[in-house]
């Protein structure tokens, strides 16, 4: 087969959407290297670049012009004979010639229909039209959890029999061994203390920073935070300032995914009490480094979570507290949870994630 991607996010983002591309072609290429994989995009930065090497992958440059990616990308798609075209972030090309293709799109959550205060009016417009257009537009729908599934027949109005469910994995570096020197050189690097928690995402306030730093005041547990600033930070760095907890409450910046999952494993519990998500990668990326995971009983949390992780309230930090509290005391606990966590999250492995790919993209060419 040939698959063609809209490389955008590939190319173009750091975490996230481009996470999510680069690890879903990577483990294709990988998986079925008969195939070949062609990734459009108006440039092609050093994100992805040792993927791109790879012999079954290629970049293609799309026509220049305003309005290339929605008008000329899917038509290029067809100009090279592509079987099957794939929209990795919820949109798809809205022009494309009588040739024949079928067409996929990802949703990876619908956010800014649950959450609307977190997003300008305008935001909210453009990404339900878009969203709406490409389900419209799509032969089939892949939802990353079953939550974002029930999200795009409830807001999107799309038959179930058109969705199919395939999980996201993660970055290998979670899953790879790193020996004790490395560990300490991270240790040392960035200056952890012995034992600390852990919250990496985004600093809004859909994540829920906040309750986590109000959970741990008045407790002598450290906690690290990495993740990109917004505004809301500075609510986060108010309270840290009257509760006099900056010497207790660490953020970090400019790490690599190599040192972050080193700080995964260097840390006794990792803490996600966000309000909603489409999956939660960070989830997985704890579980794969055997850290108990503490995190909400909302939303897809609980799927990419498993039987064994801690489930709080999050709008209760007193709830999260007591959590944090039972397990840091606990060691014994800590390590029955590590290890369970790390049997459960094989079904977020990238061999059984390609395969279930593979087959939806098989289904899909024999319609």
């Amino acid at each position: 087969m040939k698959i063609a991607f809209d490389g955008k996010r590939f190319f173009n983002n750091n975490s996230g959407l481009g996470n999510y591309s680069r690890d879903l072609v990577r483990i294709l290429a990988a998986s079925f290297p008969d195939n070949e994989y062609f990734l459009f995009n108006d440039n092609q930065s050093q994100r992805g670049k040792d993927i791109v090497a790879l012999p079954n992958v290629s970049f293609v440059e799309t026509s220049k012009g305003s309005w290339s990616r929605q008008l000329k990308m899917g038509k290029d798609a067809q100009q090279i004979n592509a079987d099957i075209f794939h929209g990795l972030s919820g949109e798809l090309p809205l022009k494309w010639t009588e040739k024949k293709i079928k067409k996929i799109v990802t949703i990876h959550d619908l956010i800014f229909l649950r959450f609307p205060q977190y997003y300008s009016f305008f935001d909210r417009k453009i990404h339900f039209w878009k969203f709406k257009k490409a389900a419209e537009q799509a032969d089939l729908i892949i939802a990353i959890s079953e939550q974002t599934k029930r999200d795009i027949i409830q807001f999107l109005k799309v038959p179930e029999e058109k969705i199919r469910v395939i999980y996201q994995g993660c970055h290998h570096a979670f899953k790879d061994y790193q020996n004790e020197e490395f560990l300490n050189s991270v240790k040392e690097k960035y200056d952890l203390p012995d034992r600390f928690i852990l919250n990496v995402g985004t600093i809004e306030e859909r994540k829920n920073l906040l309750n986590i730093v109000k959970a741990v005041n008045g407790a002598e547990i450290p906690l690290i935070v990495i993740g990109k600033k917004t505004k809301y930070f500075n609510k986060v760095q108010k309270f840290l300032k009257k509760n006099k907890l900056e010497s207790q409450v660490h953020f970090l910046e400019n790490v690599s995914m190599e040192e972050l999952a080193a700080i995964y494993k260097l840390a006794d519990i990792f803490v996600y009490p966000s309000l909603f998500e489409g999956f939660g990668i960070p989830v997985i990326e704890a579980l794969f480094s055997e850290t108990p995971v503490i995190t909400s009983n909302v939303s897809c949390l609980p799927e990419a979570g498993g039987p064994d992780s801690v489930y709080i309230d999050p709008t209760n930090f007193e709830d999260i507290k007591a959590k944090i509290t039972f397990l840091w005391d606990n060691e014994s606990e800590r390590n029955r949870r590590a290890r369970k966590g790390l049997e459960f999250v094989q079904r977020f492995e990238d061999q059984l994630i390609a395969k279930n790919l593979h087959t939806v993209y098989q289904e899909l060419m024999i319609k």
